[in-house]
């Protein structure tokens, strides 16, 4: 019973099965059927965010008892575990959304306590939807134990009379609907086969986006983030990746050896290229965070600005993640950013091997347009671009995918929440040319940094789409698209020039030039700021009210604690 091998010797599972004092922990493990031998080999959580709210998730579980095959296969000792997950399209316009972006805290937290409570050696951490994906990456970088993320995969698309169709048209659909130009059998027959499998939004919005990034940052297996959820072939990445946490296990590679600054540019360098999700600005800085490395909004944008945009996908494109995965799916992607040198090939990877090694099978398929060389771009800088200025000295956000105009100049319309800027919307209220200000939707004025899917598809299904602008210090779906500009920093609640923004002042956007300001004076900025007030919130208790509290701003992430760069001692060491 004491007995254990130089392995476990060395694992922090041992503070709960080894030695005479540990035999009521170990009265528990019989309890639920283990061997001797299991309790004594190392100890693996499988976490999982598994859940009833939406199709993102509900395919994890079956997925979690491949990956536990896996582990058992390599002599390991998995321990299955669930945290929760916000499903952003469920959430979406309405007070729900607040609970997105703290929900990506609460999972990399709940997983923290998990694996600190139980005392487990290893993760494998399978995530579905938006904030998901990031939370579960974060927990892995902070824990430091060593870690493989898998993704659920995307779903399939649907199709409306011979039409492909994602959740992204749903929402634009109901914009076409508020202006008479779809029926409402129309609205019902799309809403029915829009969505007619398991998996998350299948085009680049922010799953598959941040999926992509795992990959890119070496925490996923080649080829595993981009197989659809219904394929088989997820069953079998599963398996592999419970095979190879025994690996990292062994070799002692962990997370922050993966996580380091040049892995953070490759993940940011195929966010762009893939023309991926502004989101992507809140979440690297933040599994940064988890490193103790400083890689804020503005290090992202400057990878953005000089990286090719070279995969067609949805929303500013033509195809869906399916598309890309049957076309060569993201090794695709990276090998031809990594030819034409664009990637750090030798940054480390889950499967103890660099990039660069786990790339260089990988064959350029000529038989498809989804995705092009990176010497033969769609765009010659990415499709999402930083944004700086008197308006936004702590910076701002914009995917420009699939746009032609990337400057606007307009009169401000000011809204102090969504829901009004939203009612302006379906009543088509506003002009033609203005410039809609959402303010007070930050991170800790919304509290929460609800996205704005819902405003700005209405505006694109009405036909809009380049004719409003619209700016808010809250943040956008991956589904957006237009000319949305989000992140703005500092956020109104804090007092940023957002907050002192009046109707009709002029507003101008260079997404090309990487600005964005108003045209007032710094004085007449100051001016207003002696007259400027905090606005009381509503949430005063709860996990809401603890999130506005504990946050930090969108520049650095949208963080709730000091970070890696603090820590005195580390769980993995214990």
């Amino acid at each position: 019973m004491d007995a254990t091998t130089d392995l476990k010797g060395r694992l922090p599972s041992r503070h709960v099965t080894e030695g005479p004092e540990r035999a009521p922990h170990r009265s528990y493990l019989y309890a639920m059927g283990l061997t001797t031998a299991q309790i004594h080999q190392p100890f693996v959580g499988v976490a999982s965010c598994w859940n009833e709210a939406a199709p993102c998730n509900i395919a994890l579980m079956r997925q979690a008892q491949a990956a536990k095959k896996g582990v058992c296969a390599r002599g390991g000792t998995p321990r299955e575990f669930c945290t929760i997950s916000v499903t952003d399209g469920i959430a979406m316009g309405h007070e729900g959304m607040r609970s997105s972006l703290p929900s990506r805290e609460c999972i990399a937290d709940s997983v923290e306590l998990t694996i600190r409570g139980h005392a487990y050696d290893a993760l494998i951490g399978l995530a579905g939807c938006d904030k998901s994906l990031p939370g579960m990456m974060m927990a892995m970088v902070r824990l430091n134990v060593p870690s493989i993320f898998i993704y659920g995969g995307s779903i399939l698309p649907g199709n409306f009379r011979g039409q492909q169709v994602t959740v992204q048209d749903m929402f634009e659909a109901v914009g076409r609907h508020s202006v008479g130009a779809m029926s409402d059998a129309d609205l019902d027959e799309m809403e029915r086969v829009a969505c007619p499998s398991a998996g998350a939004c299948g085009a680049q919005f922010t799953a598959n986006t941040m999926a992509t990034v795992s990959e890119a940052i070496g925490l996923a297996l080649p080829y595993s983030a981009g197989a659809p959820a219904p394929y088989e072939i997820r069953d079998s990445f599963c398996m592999a990746a419970g095979e190879q946490i025994m690996d990292l296990i062994a070799a002692d590679i962990r997370p922050r050896a993966i996580v380091t600054r040049k892995a953070l540019e490759n993940a940011a360098a195929v966010v762009a290229a893939s023309g991926g999700s502004t989101n992507a600005a809140l979440h690297l800085p933040a599994i940064a965070h988890e490193a103790g490395i400083e890689f804020d909004l503005f290090d992202v944008a400057e990878i953005f600005k000089k990286t090719p945009y070279i995969a067609d996908l949805k929303p500013g494109g033509r195809y869906v993640a399916k598309d890309m995965f049957e076309a060569g799916g993201i090794p695709l992607l990276m090998k031809t950013l990594l030819d034409h040198g664009y990637l750090h090939g030798d940054c480390l990877t889950v499967t103890g091997r660099s990039i660069a090694e786990n790339l260089a099978a990988v064959k350029w398929n000529a038989h498809q347009d989804v995705v092009r060389p990176a010497d033969n771009p769609i765009t010659v800088t990415g499709g999402v671009v930083g944004l700086k200025g008197n308006l936004a000295p702590e910076g701002a956000i914009v995917k420009v995918a699939g746009m032609s105009k990337l400057q606007f100049s307009g009169p401000a319309r000011c809204f102090d929440s969504e829901e009004d800027a939203f009612a302006c919307v379906r009543n088509r209220a506003y002009r033609e040319g203005e410039v809609i200000v959402i303010r007070y939707e930050g991170p800790r004025g919304g509290p929460g940094m609800r996205e704005m899917l819902q405003t700005t598809a209405a505006l694109t299904g009405q036909g809009m789409g380049g004719k409003i602008a619209l700016i808010t210090d809250g943040r956008f779906s991956g589904a957006t698209r237009g000319f949305c500009i989000g992140h703005i920093g500092p956020e109104a609640a804090v007092g940023g020039p957002i907050a002192l923004i009046r109707d009709g002042d002029i507003i101008d956007i260079d997404a090309t030039a990487g600005t964005l300001a108003v045209r007032l004076s710094d004085a007449e900025l100051a001016q207003r700021r002696t007259a400027w007030q905090p606005r009381p919130t509503n949430y005063t208790s709860g996990v809401l009210w603890k999130y506005a509290q504990q946050v930090g701003p969108a520049l650095a992430g949208a963080v709730t604690h000091p970070g890696a760069a603090h820590e005195s001692r580390q769980y993995a060491d214990l």
